[in-house]
């Protein structure tokens, strides 16, 4: 019998007994033939109707390029591979955002990464704009702070970090004293000559971000930016490769002072109280980023990745492993840590400062004499 007499069969038969029913009349068992009917009817509906399969986990070997301190990076991979197995991460870990920026540029032909991770989001901006990263938005984007999303998708934004400064505390009481510095401009004091140092600006995105901050406290006048960073220059005994270990330098007692991220300092004050964590008036912050390199063959594992940096949870465990502000709203921040709402911050153009930083960089360059 074809399906479709079939199933009119079956209607008639079951709209027959509705309506003896409806009519108050007595019922009777359904007659073999049509039972055997409605059986093979719902047989063959449901042969019919297809199977959807449950989308195939992400699964391969992904390479990440990392801008994080070692211990962050450790646990953090641990971490991704224990929620989303099926995927190994081989890390490459150089705690100087430029580097890797310079890195994944020479690669462009035959890009060697899959994921670009940590650095301030210039870094991922420029290389967006060039081409070489690969826009998506991960559906857990919707949960994070609006100013920590790039328009274009080409990176995301999934923890901020504060400029401040940390002092060695034996250091300066014996050749220093008096408050601790509160302002950009106390760096300048001449007692401070050869005891500063500051992370490489060419080098490391806190160095640059160091140098934006001055531009935009003084209204994006050059003149006077270049101006102040000569004056620093008098102060600075050397300018480190890599930020984290520019506070290891005054941890150790090499030095008294140094302009740096709020939550290394955190960090490396648990180990050392020796040290301390202020934060001047009209500070720059930072946006940590997460992108995708272009012309990666394993992208549904690099997406998860991204994927996995922007949940709840890896934003509590890199509080709890670096001290680093998360971007979502339901994620703590670590005790004591400033916060954009309890610092003064200065007014940065972050657009700006992406679009010229090649230039402003060369201009410090020739000002310092370096």
């Amino acid at each position: 019998m074809r399906r479709r007499t079939l199933l009119k069969l079956v209607g008639v038969t079951a709209a027959a007994e509705g309506l003896a029913i409806a009519c108050g009349g007595a019922t009777t068992a359904p007659t073999a033939s049509a039972t055997t009917a409605a059986a093979a009817a719902a047989t063959t509906a449901a042969t019919a109707a297809p199977t959807v399969a449950a989308p195939a986990k992400p699964t391969g070997r992904i390479s990440v390029y990392s801008a994080l301190n070692e211990s962050t990076n450790n646990d953090f991979v641990k971490a991704f591979k224990a929620a989303n197995a099926g995927i190994e991460v081989d890390l490459l870990p150089l705690a100087a955002a430029g580097e890797l920026q310079t890195r994944i540029r020479a690669e462009k032909a035959s890009p060697k990464a899959d994921i670009f991770i940590g650095g301030d989001s210039s870094f991922h901006d420029g290389l967006g704009k060039e081409g070489l990263l690969e826009p998506y938005t991960s559906p857990n984007a919707k949960d994070i702070a609006a100013e920590a999303k790039d328009p274009n998708n080409s990176w995301v934004g999934w923890y901020f970090g504060i400029f401040s400064i940390v002092t060695n505390t034996d250091r300066f009481n014996k050749e220093i004293g008096g408050p601790k510095p509160t302002t950009w401009d106390d760096l300048l004091d001449p007692k401070y000559k050869g005891k500063l140092i500051l992370p490489d600006p060419i080098k490391t995105g806190g160095g640059y971000i160091f140098i934006a901050t001055q531009l935009f406290r003084f209204n994006k006048d050059e003149a006077k930016m270049l101006d102040y960073m000569k004056k620093l220059h008098a102060n600075i005994a050397q300018y480190p490769g890599t930020s984290p270990q520019s506070i290891q330098f005054v941890s150790q007692g090499q030095f008294v002072a140094c302009p740096n991220w709020a939550h290394d300092i955190l960090t490396e004050k648990a180990k050392n109280p020796g040290i301390d964590l202020s934060v001047p008036k009209d500070t720059g912050f930072e946006i940590g980023a997460v992108s995708i390199i272009k012309g990666s063959k394993v992208l549904p594992a690099a997406k998860a990745f991204v994927d996995w940096v922007l949940t709840k949870e890896a934003g509590e465990l890199n509080v709890k492993l670096s001290n680093r502000v998360s971007v979502r709203k339901d994620v703590a921040p670590a005790p004591g840590a400033p916060t954009l709402d309890s610092v003064s911050l200065v007014k940065y153009d972050r657009d700006f400062a992406a679009a010229n930083k090649d230039r402003l960089l060369k201009a410090w360059q020739a000002a310092v004499g370096i």
